[in-house]
């Protein structure tokens, strides 16, 4: 059976008592306080469509309890005064503007759906800046310059460079597989290392140690060959939340440029 986890529910129940459906017939009552069945449905609804499962009745039944339990305790609260507390009520007015704000760019999203148009121009955006060439890779990363210098004086003398990765590269991942990094592209990588591993040839390594914000890094390239980017059936979830995203963020700022806010 599948459990409804309580540390979820605060979330679910947040946004089913914006639901018009949070009212008629009683769930249960509590010391005289009724719970709508339609608030057990709604929570029900909201979180089978967050995790993929089905709103069985043993779910609603777990949920029914949950919130008789949540109800009991928020009742004892009361009596004791807790609502009163001023670090109490910071944090309920908290979770107010939380509620309001979720359900404000909620229903922003609804009226500005991202367009196919738009997720077609953002896929191309990808495809022009993912390249058209993969890069096999290995690298060793050090602290200091002086130190990737010796790595590039033994690779002079003929030793192995996944042998010399073992030994001093601080990338422990790749360490532990000869340096290697797979197939990547270069917008993968961080500029200066990109930049230097698209200027090798393919059994070349790097001759002057290249500096980035992790170290000093000496990289060899062993093979290239034509990138193929995801399609955009496999990108389309990732590319329509960052739409949202975007979106979301110019709602937002425009609110923010039309408010009077005056800062001490």
């Amino acid at each position: 059976m599948i459990q409804v986890r309580s540390k979820v529910l605060p979330a679910a129940f947040a946004l089913a008592m914006l639901s018009p459906l949070a009212h008629a017939q009683t769930a249960a009552t509590v010391n005289g306080k009724p719970i709508p069945e339609s608030l057990v449905d709604a929570i029900a609804q909201s979180m089978a469509q967050r995790s993929g499962h089905p709103a069985t009745p043993q779910i609603k039944e777990q949920i029914k309890k949950q919130l008789i339990m949540r109800t009991v305790i928020v009742q004892q609260a009361e009596k004791e005064g807790l609502a009163k507390d001023p670090q109490v009520k910071d944090e309920l007015a908290m979770t107010h503007d939380d509620v309001l704000i979720r359900a404000l760019l909620g229903k922003y999203l609804k009226a500005h759906p991202i367009t196919d148009a738009q997720v077609q121009a953002k896929y191309a955006e990808f495809t022009k800046s993912f390249g058209t060439t993969e890069y096999e890779a290995q690298h060793i990363l050090v602290p200091t310059e002086k130190q990737a210098d010796e790595v590039i004086a033994d690779l002079k003398k003929g030793d192995k460079f996944g042998e010399l990765a073992k030994k001093y590269s601080k990338d422990t991942a790749s360490a532990a597989n000869d340096g290697k990094l797979g197939w990547s592209t270069p917008g993968n990588y961080v500029p200066p290392f990109a930049e230097a591993l698209t200027k090798l040839k393919v059994g070349q390594y790097t001759t002057k140690p290249v500096q980035t914000q992790f170290g000093w890094h000496v990289i060899k390239l062993d093979a290239t060959r034509p990138a193929k980017p995801p399609t955009l059936d496999q990108l389309k979830p990732q590319i329509e939340q960052e739409l949202q995203r975007e979106t979301v963020q110019a709602y937002q700022q425009k609110l923010l440029s039309e408010a009077k806010v005056t800062e001490k």
